[in-house]
This record gives structure tokens, sequence and C-alpha cells, in this order.
């Protein structure tokens, strides 16, 4: 399919680059990797700390600069994404590229020499998992691709837990498996609203290729899979009742407006209300439930809870 020309590159400056890292994304991503960070057990010292959830940052923003320069021309065909700086000829393909690997490899480089090696082989996979898995591989091919893509957001908290402790334990994993079980269904209340965008550049994605009544159900099946999955940090004892009691309120609202989206028929575009509530309830649920993790473990540090 024929994309449409991506206007000359024009000077770019700071705000351009900063873009290129897509800074709603990566906030998420700082946060839920600074919660990993604060829940484990052990601590660091603060410079470390920061050191740390920095190179968790730059890391994300070197893959999201990768992701952009290699998705110039789909991004140039989607309105809601035609504004990035390359699409728009606000920048030049190669800057982008070499801004991309440069953020990444510091990235990896400082983690490694200054946590640890095993955080850092961590965060490289996950940049290598975003940029190249995801972007190159699985999102033109398969409706799949953010079933299996979502480990790269999921990342974040076992490379903060990881950067404390040392090692890979059952309770990191669980957190990278709650945000892997959330992805698909965030991910696929957007898609419904902006399927078009995705038909008009051939993206494969779940609406498109399946149509919206098949998203729906998948929709509400994932997030029946993540509720109890969300839970089981209490159910093992690596959390107390804060987090158990937040995860399930949180889950409850979760799976009845996933019910809403899931039970629905075929809507037009301007009729998504449910789904854009979702979206944005789905964004609210991971930055409360990664922050009650948190109040968790220093509710437990300082004997506000057995």
């Amino acid at each position: 399919m024929t994309q449409p020309a991506i206007s000359p590159a024009l000077p770019a400056d700071w705000r351009d680059f900063f873009a290129l890292t897509k800074p709603r994304v990566m906030s998420l991503v700082i946060f839920t990797g600074l919660c990993g960070l604060l829940a484990a057990p052990g601590s660091l010292h603060p410079v470390l700390a920061f050191t740390a959830i920095l190179c968790i940052a730059v890391g994300a923003g070197g893959a999201a600069a990768l992701n952009q320069w290699w998705e110039a021309d789909l991004d140039a065909g989607m309105k809601r994404t035609a504004q990035r700086p390359l699409p728009a000829g606000r920048m030049d393909r190669e800057s982008a590229r070499d801004f991309g690997f440069g953020l990444s490899g510091a990235a990896v480089a400082i983690m490694g020499l200054a946590i640890g090696w095993l955080p850092a082989a961590i965060l490289a996979l996950s940049i290598f998992y975003y940029s190249w898995i995801y972007t190159v591989w699985l999102k033109p091919r398969t409706p799949q691709n953010i079933v299996i893509g979502g480990g790269a957001g999921a990342f974040p908290p076992l490379i903060g837990w990881v950067a404390v402790t040392g090692d890979i334990t059952l309770m990191p994993v669980l957190l990278f498996l709650i945000i892997f079980m959330w992805t698909p269904p965030h991910f696929w209340a957007l898609a419904l609203f902006v399927k078009t965008d995705y038909a008009k550049v051939g993206i494969p994605m779940m609406p498109v290729v399946a149509g919206e009544k098949s998203t729906r159900r998948q929709i509400l099946a994932y997030t029946v899979l993540l509720v109890p999955l969300s839970v089981v940090p209490w159910f093992i004892g690596g959390t107390g009742m804060i987090y158990g009691v937040s995860a399930l309120v949180l889950g409850g609202v979760f799976i009845v407006l996933s019910t809403e989206v899931g039970l629905r028929s075929s809507v037009p575009d301007d009729a998504m209300k449910p789904e854009k509530r979702l979206f944005a309830f789905s964004i609210l649920y991971l930055f409360i439930l990664f922050a009650m993790l948190v109040a968790d473990r220093f509710a437990t540090i300082y004997g506000w809870q057995a």
C-alpha cells in the first residue's frame, strides 16, 4: 500500500527529540519501574536508585525513537500520528535512528556499570523486544501483535525490582505478568475507536482483522484473567491487605467497564464513549494498582499493617 509522502525534513529542535521518546508512554514506564524498585525487599542508595530509574526511562525513550524511525511512513498515514516529528517533516530519519540507538546503548551501559549487569541485560532485552520483536516483526504481521508484544511494556517493574535485589524471583515475574495481561484490554479499547487509521495503513490490529465483536469478547476475556492474577501477590504473601483489597476493588471496576464494552454490538466510531472510558480507566487502574503496591510495602515496613 502506498503511504503518504513525508515532507522534507526541517531542522529539528529539542522538543522534536523529546517527542521521539513518547513522553506520555514513558511516564507509565517510569512509574511502574519506580514502583518495582520501591516495593522490592532491600534498598538502593538514592543516587543509584535515581540512576536505575533514569536508565529505564532513557532506554524506553530510545526504543520509542527506534519505533518511530521504523514506522515513519505508517505514522504519516494515520491521523493520530501524522504530527509526530518524522511524518510531519521536522526531522530526518537518520537523526531519529541515531538518537534511538544512542539512548538505548547509553542506558544499558550505565545500568550495567552502575547497578548490575542482570538488570542491564533485562533492559537491553526490553528495548530489543519493543523496537524489533514488536515493531518490526509482530505489528505488521499478526493481530496477536499486542498480546505477544505486551511483554515490551511489562519489563520496567521487573527491572526496578532486580536492580534492588540482584535476582529474579516470583514477585517481579508476577508484576511482569500483570502488565502483560493488562495490555490487550487496554490497547484494544483504543484500537476500537482508531481502527480506521490502522486499516488505512494495513496494520492487522485485532478490530481490523477479526472484527469488533471478537475484539470486544477478547477484551472481556483478558480482563477476567487479569483480575485474579492481580490478586496472586497477596495470595502468596508477597503483599498485604492494602494491595490485595485495592486489587479486588480496581479489578471489579475494570470488569464492569469491560463487560459494558464486551457485550456491545458494533457501533460507529463517534459512539465509542464506553470504549474511551475503558481506555482511560485502564491507565488509571495500572497507576493506582502499582501505587498501592508501594503503599503496602511501606505500611509493612513501618508496622501499619500485619
